[in-house]
């Protein structure tokens, strides 16, 4: 009964993979490998065994997609077409990309009204995931520390969605699109300086691919 059961278990992570694969070839060839040398690992430590690490491999294959993604071509794009608006584009460790829009671009002070110089750099956010459908949008709001704490985690929401929104109304499909507010809990900066509380208010929107 137990083979029997690792066999099966091994039949649906080799098709998980090969779903994945299948939808993002171009793209994920390289994080397929990374996923699938690492889950090999986790595997042979949970099972023990050959089969043990080779159903690690075939899941590690289809998460690892995600860090292999291939990102030059949209961060290149978004670069330029963001250009002198300080936001900054990075790939992140588990394979997304963050694009990080500075506060005197997002919204003014206790407002969740995005911004007249906010908008360009949405709408080329937006054009990118049209043109991408198989990347998602998770958008993550955050403030300084100045106020209550707990207006602070619902005005950050409150941001977040109105981004999310945002983007959906201008043809992202919704079930593409997250959002949540994380209120002065990250800082990146010191709060106790100006030019600190204007690094930590800010928007977050991290771009991912869908997995299969």
């Amino acid at each position: 009964m137990k083979i029997k059961l690792v066999t099966v278990s091994l039949a649906a992570a080799t098709l998980l993979a090969a779903g994945c694969a299948t939808e993002q070839q171009t793209h994920t060839a390289v994080g397929t490998g990374v996923g699938a040398a690492v889950g090999a690992g986790l595997g042979n430590l949970i099972g023990g065994n050959t089969t043990g690490t080779l159903v690690g491999a075939a899941v590690g294959g289809a998460i690892g997609g995600a860090t292999g993604y291939n990102w030059n071509a949209i961060r290149g794009k978004l670069n330029k077409d963001t250009a002198g608006t300080g936001t900054q584009i990075t790939e992140q460790p588990d394979g997304s990309l963050k694009v990080n829009i500075p506060s005197q671009v997002t919204f003014d002070t206790d407002s969740a009204t995005i911004k007249p110089s906010f908008r360009s750099v949405l709408d080329q956010v937006a054009q990118t995931l049209s043109q991408h459908q198989d990347v998602s949008a998770n958008v993550v709001g955050h403030t300084d520390s100045t106020g209550n704490p707990n207006y602070n985690m619902q005005l950050s929401q409150r941001r977040a969605q109105s981004v999310a929104g945002y983007l959906g109304d201008r043809g992202v499909a919704r079930n593409r699109l997250t959002a949540e507010g994380r209120g002065q809990s990250q800082p990146v900066a010191d709060n106790g300086t100006e030019a600190g509380r204007a690094q930590n208010r800010r928007v977050e929107i991290f771009l991912k691919p869908i997995q299969g």
